[in-house]
């Protein structure tokens, strides 16, 4: 999807963002099996599991499966 930063739809802002979380979590989760350091292991794979919780907060919004986000 093309993204334009000009445009006031929440959903296309919101679609772009999911995208940039999902990216982001598979990026540590790639790198956990990298690195040898079990607290930083430990930091990736909480970071991971953070953002997946943040990009259904997103997905939620879209969805208006949340109370808060229902008008």
């Amino acid at each position: 999807m093309a993204y334009n930063i000009e445009n006031s739809n929440p959903l296309e802002h919101t679609a772009k963002v999911k995208q940039d979380l999902s990216n982001l979590t598979n990026h540590l989760r790639e790198d956990i099996e990298k690195i040898k350091d079990p607290s930083a292991r430990a930091l990736f794979e909480v970071s991971a599991e953070v953002l997946t919780g943040l990009e259904k907060a997103f997905t939620d919004f879209e969805k208006k499966n949340e109370k808060a986000w229902q008008n």
